[in-house]
């Protein structure tokens, strides 16, 4: 099944990213800000939608893969007890767009992600702190979560 979910205004689908940006003022938000400074620009996580409502998967502060229930709102405070950690929603991302594939193509390309990322979280994969080893499946960080979920579909 492929769902629909809107977070502040941004529609997303199954297999869609958010971009969040760190807005923590906890000590421990101080450390994945100065991680975010390691890549260039605003955006400084990357959190894949799964569905059904506001359903998401994310490596990040609990320092493995986990799945959570967003709010619509994207409170990043009210949030914090389950992610570990204090965001705000920049953008979200559309990997398919543009893609040329066919309705159904595309469905199953989303159900596959969403799928993946599912699979890393019931299994508790721990978080990759080597971000130059991307191909590891052992552990993730957020976009190689990403990456290696729409990487079969050529994308």
């Amino acid at each position: 099944m492929i769902y629909r979910h809107v977070f502040k205004g941004l529609e997303v689908r199954t297999g869609d990213l958010l971009a969040t940006t760190d807005g923590s003022r906890f000590l421990a938000g101080q450390f994945w800000r100065l991680v975010g400074r390691l890549v260039p620009g605003a955006v400084d996580h990357i959190v894949v939608y799964v569905g059904p409502g506001p359903c998401c998967v994310e490596a990040g502060a609990k320092m493995r893969v986990i799945q959570f229930q967003a709010l619509d709102d994207w409170d990043g405070e009210a949030m914090h007890g389950q992610r570990g950690l204090v965001d705000t929603l920049y953008g979200a991302a559309y990997p398919l767009a543009g893609q040329g594939a066919s309705p159904e193509r595309e469905q199953e390309i989303r159900r596959g992600v969403a799928d993946y990322c599912l699979r890393q979280a019931a299994a508790r994969k721990p978080y990759n702190l080597d971000f130059l080893d991307s191909e590891t499946e052992e552990a993730f960080y957020c976009s190689q979560l990403a990456y290696k979920a729409y990487r079969p579909y050529g994308i």
